[in-house]
């Protein structure tokens, strides 16, 4: 018996909605219903789009009874409060990261949903894509013994690019801890595959003109003795795509001869609000919004920097193409085939729990995890000393 589409409505059609529109466009599974945003043109664009309504409020859009779930992609800091609206209203929720900016509002968002017997899915996250979620498979199979060490690095212009006044301000939920580091933090516990215990982290504060954090370096122990390394830098001088053979984050070939184009974007900017009137204008619904071409699979899947898997009988690399393998024997390499179209496995695990019933590995409870990790990072860097972890799961 076929399975009607999930009949998706978003709060937010900011940067979050425009990576995760492709899927969305390209999977029968999903059918896009209604959206909310501030901005008139990007609701113009969406009813155009999608032949939906396009309200000016979450209160609406969580009201109109075609909504079946909930796409929340508003800024960090309401991902909580449109959480719970949308649950009270019988709403299943897909919430993009980090889940919310302290571990009682992940509480509230847990409880609400739960209460109201809806599923809860957080993602977008790096731990999605297809290279890890292949890596994490072959090593639960046993394949190459226990996994010892992860290291994972990312280099970026993060930093650089335009932003909102709220995103440079690490209370009201910016910096490259609560943007990035959920990424790297949730493909570090899927690798390990066990419990955090404790964290040591640094971070870096060094541009006066960005006033948070654009890089940081954490170590985190997990039960059993395995550990990760977590390095990210958004200064937007080395990348690292360049060890990923040019291939972007989001899958796509990159051109080195772009160097320093985050930088030129921003030169000559005077106030905060021409910044944010940038970054709203390259999103979807702005004048230098490029809507992604329709139909056909990219040959590369996302990622998010370089990972160095170590285990017991192997070191794993994966790549936007497949899985590096270097055992005690040989190296060799397991190709992927290409994705059909990008983060479509955020779709699997949503489609699967609310149709299937199967519990979604990216559940609240996950995520609050991650999210306590992040703010561990954050607390460590201020005491100058290890952070327990009192809320975690494998």
């Amino acid at each position: 018996m076929a399975i009607a589409p999930l009949r998706l409505g978003v709060i937010g059609l900011g940067r979050a909605f425009s990576l995760m529109l492709p899927s969305f466009r390209e999977d029968p599974r999903v059918q896009l219903v209604a959206a909310c945003d501030p901005r008139r043109p990007a609701r113009e664009q969406f009813t155009a789009d999608f032949q939906g309504p396009a309200y000016e409020s979450a209160e609406a859009l969580i009201r109109d009874p075609l909504v079946q779930v909930v796409y929340v992609a508003s800024p960090h800091q309401h991902h909580a409060d449109h959480t719970r609206l949308a649950a009270a209203h019988g709403k299943h929720v897909l919430v993009e990261k980090p889940m919310a900016l302290s571990l009682a509002e992940c509480d509230t968002m847990i409880a609400a949903c739960e209460a109201a017997s809806v599923h809860l899915v957080i993602g977008h996250c790096h731990s999605f894509d297809t290279p890890y979620l292949q890596c994490r498979e072959r090593i639960a199979r046993g394949e190459f013994g226990a996994v010892r060490m992860v290291h994972a690095l990312n280099y970026t212009d993060y930093l650089l690019r335009p932003r909102r006044p709220e995103e440079l301000a690490t209370r009201e939920g910016g910096g490259a801890v609560f943007s990035q580091a959920a990424h790297q933090v949730d493909i570090v516990r899927l690798l390990v595959g066990r419990r955090p215990a404790r964290l040591r982290c640094a971070l870096g504060n060094w541009d006066p003109g960005r006033p948070t954090e654009g890089a940081y370096s954490a170590l985190l122990w997990f039960d059993g003795g395995a550990y990760a390394s977590l390095n990210y830098n958004g200064y937007a001088h080395f990348d690292s795509d360049e060890w990923m053979d040019w291939v972007g984050e989001m899958g796509r070939p990159k051109d080195p001869a772009d160097y320093g184009a985050a930088r030129r974007k921003l030169a000559g900017l005077g106030p905060a609000q021409d910044e944010a009137a940038l970054k709203a204008a390259g999103t979807y619904g702005g004048p230098l919004y490029s809507a992604p071409a329709p139909g056909g699979p990219q040959a590369t899947h996302q990622h998010f920097g370089s990972i160095l898997v170590s285990c017991e009988q192997a070191d794993l690399r994966p790549m936007p193409t497949g899985i590096f393998v270097y055992g005690n024997a040989r190296r060799e390499f397991l190709p992927l085939p290409a994705p059909a179209a990008p983060r479509l496995e955020v779709v699997d695990e949503l489609h699967d729990a609310i149709y299937r019933d199967r519990p979604a590995l990216h559940d609240g409870r996950w995520a609050k995890a991650t999210l306590e990790i992040c703010l561990a990072m954050l607390q460590s860097d201020g005491a100058g000393s290890d952070i327990p972890l009192r809320h975690q799961v494998a």
